[in-house]
């Protein structure tokens, strides 16, 4: 006899209520703006927690001839001085090639690089510390530029090579010709949260870790290496990051890393934190590349042929570079079909903190190449350069494959172009502009139009894999644990709803938990764009393991046949069939009775991205899922005067597939554009000729603020564009829109060419700051007419 409590009524719209692909507020958001967030320098710190402070290298490049801790260890309160020497297993910290050791032995190689660590009861006692350890340096050269690394053939890389067609013949035969050169510049993570680590020393010699990473499986594996240890007596866990970007996907390694070593030789938990000027001069920033081109125009401006070198700087360590600068020469083509074309890649070494990961991944570097080529195309032709653009969009066979011949599926340029130039009244606005360029003598606008196609996927294919953890208790509440870090983006907020969504219960009853390596094991890093991607299929495949063996329970407890149980719906907390949606039973109910019906309530999930590969002595593959597409334009004002602009409003149509969470998207959406505005205007990194950070602080460097926030900014997201093969019709959203900002240099060079006579090519230094805009428009007006 059931002992079913009596049924209650279930509205029929049961069936589609989920929070998926609707807006939402970020799960942390309201702890953000009130201070409850929880990040690595935040947690109680146990007793006994030492300070750990890097003693860090004052030269760009020097041997290390004698070192003396001996004052410094004498110092009441100061527990350890380590050197290379004190490590106990291997003294590297190379994310893929092993040539970075975690302190110093025998050379230094940048301004920063990490000698020694000290270990003290405070802050101020380490510092003091510091100063008393003798380092005596022999200074040796340093290569300071890509230009002094090309020369003196110092590479951390061999060419990498990607062709198609005959470049040289069409080049030869084709009736508009440019050649020239252009630099982009680094950029500076500024992540709000510097890198910290907190290690605690368990038993057997076993370590925790809490760091601000995006990567808790590398930072396990190489503490694991550092210490000697198998990687089972480490765990790393992420509560959440102040942002990252990319500067935490392989760069907190080294300050888990010291962090471990100290709590090791201490016997006491160590914490290791750096101020913003340490985390500045310490770690890498985004590869600043220098690129040779020779390119080709038919007189209606289509692009018959392209040869390009891209030469980045990798500074003097591996880190991720090759994999970057791969990233770039994928992305040289950005939306347009180059029917014959060379473009080849080195990493430059020189002597700065080893560069790394950056939102992108070297396909902003890419992409800016062949933009430049269009621009300077189109002024020497003398057309739009939006309509020189549309001319070259990838479109149907045969123009649809990539110079690595992967096809170009789901095109949606053409329709975005359409889209937005529409809602933007891009050629109404465009006409006005020269009517006001015409009429003002020492301010000029301009507008830019800047699409963008963007490869989803980790270029090193055994990356694109992720797991998850779903636990039920028996009241029906769930935590969740996934691979993915959240670092402000919202992913944490998507995999609730993907989670609840399957389940069918409210987001208020599922708990994403720290991420941590002890209940999801091998991780990728959160990073390409492909955090929701890969751990969303991973949450749905754990969530739909249990599902099914909660059908039986849910059929025995609403009396319906064993046959009928396939066609039971999850939704709204609720247990229905569909057919008989009068009937129902809790979600909570299922879950009890499940318990004591001895059903396993927790479940691993997992998933791998299908059909990436890449040959790259060929230069041939698929290593993309699938390209995500958007546009932007954009509309500036420079003053001749002082070389400042503004922008004055951008529209974009962003394609993001069918999202997960819309609001979270948009804020990307936004925040991505912004970034990228920041590295093109005025995000400007320089060093001495000592190889010195000079933009080492919020001083001296500038990151956008709100004043450079477009005064109109009207994001939209592509209606109706669901993907194939991804979580729920999604796409990625984090790193494509960084690239739509590069409409803003597009935009600047028109403002600029209006002091110029017709046809003139602007020469515009990035990052556009006032100094490179009051030289363009000098060099504009120098034009003889």
């Amino acid at each position: 006899m059931s002992t079913m409590p009596p049924p209650f009524a279930v509205p029929r719209t049961l069936e589609t209520s989920s929070p998926l692909h609707a807006p939402a507020p970020h799960e942390s958001g309201l702890k953000h703006a009130s201070g409850e967030a929880l990040y690595v320098d935040d947690l109680p710190s146990p007793p006994g927690t030492l300070v750990g402070h890097i003693i860090a290298s004052p030269h760009a490049h020097a041997r290390l001839v004698r070192h003396d801790a001996a004052r410094a260890r004498a110092l009441p309160g100061v527990h350890a001085v380590l050197f290379a020497e004190d490590i106990p297993g291997e003294n590297d910290i190379g994310p893929v090639i092993h040539d970075e050791p975690l302190l110093a032995e025998g050379e230094v190689h940048c301004v920063g690089q990490a000698v020694a660590l000290v270990l003290a009861e405070s802050a101020a006692l380490c510092r003091e510390a510091a100063r008393r350890v003798e380092l005596e340096y022999e200074v040796l050269p340093a290569l300071l530029s890509i230009r002094e690394a090309v020369a003196a053939n110092a590479f951390l890389s061999e060419p990498h090579t990607i062709r198609r067609g005959e470049p040289e013949a069409a080049l030869a035969t084709a009736p508009v010709r440019i050649e020239g050169e252009c630099m982009t510049g680094a950029q500076d993570h500024f992540y709000l949260e510097t890198q910290a680590a907190l290690a605690v020393l368990e038993e057997d010699g076993a370590l925790r870790i809490w760091s601000s990473t995006q990567h808790p499986s590398e930072v396990q594996a190489k503490v694991a290496e550092v210490m000697g240890l198998g990687r089972h007596q480490v765990v790393v866990e992420v509560p959440r990051m102040g942002g990252g970007f990319g500067g935490k996907e392989t760069q907190a390694a080294p300050f888990a890393a010291l962090a471990a070593l100290g709590a090791t030789r201490t016997r006491r938990p160590v914490k290791v934190w750096l101020n913003r000027d340490q985390d500045m001069v310490q770690t890498g920033k985004r590869h600043p590349f220098w690129t040779r081109f020779e390119a080709g125009f038919s007189e209606d401006g289509h692009l018959l042929g392209l040869k390009a070198e891209l030469i980045s700087d990798g500074g003097w360590s591996n880190d991720l570079s090759r994999a970057i600068l791969d990233r770039a020469l994928f992305h040289m083509d950005n939306a347009y079909f180059l029917p014959n074309v060379q473009v080849t890649g080195r990493v430059a070494r020189t002597n700065f903190a080893s560069n790394t990961a950056f939102r992108g991944f070297g396909g902003p570097q890419g992409m800016y190449v062949v933009e430049e080529v269009l621009n300077r195309g189109a002024e020497r032709l003398g057309l739009d350069p939006a309509e020189l653009r549309r001319r070259n969009f990838y479109r149907e066979a045969p123009a649809h494959r990539t110079h690595y011949e992967q096809p170009v599926e789901g095109n949606r340029l053409p329709r975005i172009h359409a889209e937005l130039m529409a809602s933007s009244e891009y050629t109404r606005r465009r006409a006005e502009i020269d009517q006001f360029n015409a009429s003002s003598r020492w301010t000029k606008r301009g507008i830019g139009y800047q699409p963008v196609k963007f490869g989803i996927s980790f270029t090193t294919s055994f990356l694109n894999q992720a797991g998850a953890l779903a636990v039920i208790y028996a009241d029906g509440s769930v935590q969740l644990n996934h691979g993915g870090t959240e670092m402000g983006q919202g992913l944490h907020t998507k995999m609730r709803a993907v989670c609840a969504h399957e389940l069918g219960v409210s987001i208020d009853r599922v708990r994403v938990m720290n991420t941590a390596t002890d209940k999801v094991p091998n991780t990728s890093a959160t990073a390409a764009s492909s955090g929701s991607d890969l751990n969303g299929q991973a949450v749905k495949a754990a969530c739909e393991t249990l599902r099914e063996r909660l059908r039986p329970i849910a059929a025995r407890l609403l009396q319906v046949e064993r046959g009928e149980a396939e066609g039971l719906a999850f939704a709204s907390g609720q247990v229905f069939y569909p057919a008989r949606p009068q009937r129902s039973v809790s979600f909570a109910e299922v879950t009890q009775a499940a318990y004591l019906a001895q059903v396993s309530l927790s479940a691993t999930g997992y998933y791998r991205t299908p059909d990436i590969s890449y040959d790259r002595v060929a230069g041939r593959g698929k290593p993309f899922h699938y390209f995500a597409f958007g546009a932007a334009v954009v509309e500036v004002e420079i003053s001749s005067l002082t070389g400042e602009h503004r922008v004055r409003r951008v529209d974009i149509l962003h394609d993001v597939g069918n999202s997960l969470v819309p609001s979270i998207d948009r804020g990307q959406v936004e925040g991505g554009f912004v970034q990228g505005l920041g590295w093109l205007t005025n995000e400007e990194v320089l060093f001495d000729e000592k190889g010195r950070l000079l933009t080492h602080s919020p001083d001296t460097y500038k990151i956008p603020a709100l004043g450079d926030v477009p005064e109109e900014f009207r994001v939209a997201l592509l209606q109706h564009a669901p993907q194939e093969d991804t979580i729920h019709g999604s796409k990625a959203v984090g790193e494509p829109p960084f690239m739509l900002a590069i409409g803003v240099v597009t935009a600047l060079r028109h403002a600029i060419a209006a002091f110029a006579p017709p046809r003139t090519e602007v020469h515009l230094a990035s990052p556009a700051t006032p100094e490179a805009i009051l030289r363009a428009v000098e060099a504009a007006r120098a034009t003889p007419r």
